[in-house]
């Protein structure tokens, strides 16, 4: 593979679909054309945001192609290929490389499994394709894994190459950093802190509302000024509260649509939101003055 992962700045891409959750290419190549002209560093593919879990596992693979196709050369496309089962994982990774994803990355499968169970799943995954994986570290989603010792024995396994860290522990991220990880940020929120505390990038939903405000913050990071880059969070997180006032992967598709780059429905079980909550935010987005597409 002729792409180093290092990190960098990347949405986790909103999946564009229809009433009846079909997937609609054609919105798609207008968000990803939005992304990469913010300066992008690439996209991660049916995550959460992009509502993976939702989607059976042909619509997952013709979403990952999709956005293969309109990336630039020198994008890093990180497909989410986690799955219930880790058949249908092993299946999306295999895909994935086929396509020309440049890594792959999976949460924890979710529920009361053992971290036995959880390297199992990972070492699968990770023996399938000759991709660099990306552990998925969720606290608020999975039980397993639980803190240093079960994320040092993941990341030990051949082929994984770093996490992406959705937690406040930024102890342990600073911890798996020294030992030599690749680490993307997870919560929106707190990429400051995380970019302070070692992690190279990050990976969350509101980098598709304001993608270029998260690539300032990071490259502010990199240079040192970290009044300005703290500053640039304050903008970042006004646009999180807002969000986090509705459903939110509704909202964030809401507030695409806003911006003039529509990104359809949610597929249930997620909710959609009514006419009214849209009128809402559409009033409340434009008083905090979110760039338009």
């Amino acid at each position: 593979m002729s792409l180093s992962i290092t990190g960098g700045v990347l949405p986790a891409l909103l999946t564009p679909m229809d009433a009846e959750g079909v997937f609609v290419p054609s919105m798609m190549e207008k968000l990803c054309g939005s992304l990469y002209a913010a300066g992008v560093d690439g996209l991660y593919v049916c995550g959460q945001t992009g509502e993976g879990l939702q989607q059976p596992v042909a619509q997952r693979k013709l979403v990952v192609e999709s956005a293969v196709r309109l990336s630039p050369a020198g994008k890093n496309v990180m497909a989410h290929i986690g799955a219930a089962s880790t058949a249908d994982a092993v299946e999306l990774a295999r895909h994935a490389e086929s396509v020309g994803a440049t890594s792959i990355s999976s949460l924890p499968p979710g529920g009361s499994y053992s971290i036995d169970e959880v390297h199992g799943y990972y070492s699968a995954i990770a023996g399938a394709t000759s991709l660099p994986l990306f552990i998925y570290f969720f606290p608020g989603f999975a039980a397993r894994p639980n803190g240093f010792d079960d994320l040092m024995r993941l990341y030990e396994i051949k082929g994984v190459a770093g996490l992406k860290f959705t937690s406040t522990d930024l102890f342990t991220m600073w911890k798996l950093k020294r030992a030599g990880a690749t680490i993307f940020n997870g919560f929106d929120e707190i990429f400051v802190a995380g970019l302070a505390m070692g992690a190279d990038g990050g990976i969350g939903t509101f980098y598709n509302v304001v993608p270029e405000w998260f690539v300032g913050i990071h490259r502010l990071a990199g240079e040192g000024k970290w009044d300005e880059a703290r500053a640039l969070q304050s903008k970042v997180n006004a646009v999180i509260e807002l969000g986090l006032q509705y459903p939110a992967h509704a909202a964030t598709k809401e507030m695409m649509a806003w911006q003039g780059v529509p990104c359809g429905d949610c597929r249930a079980p997620r909710a959609n939101l009514t006419v009214e909550q849209k009128a809402s935010l559409r009033e409340k987005m434009e008083a905090l003055g979110v760039p338009r597409r």
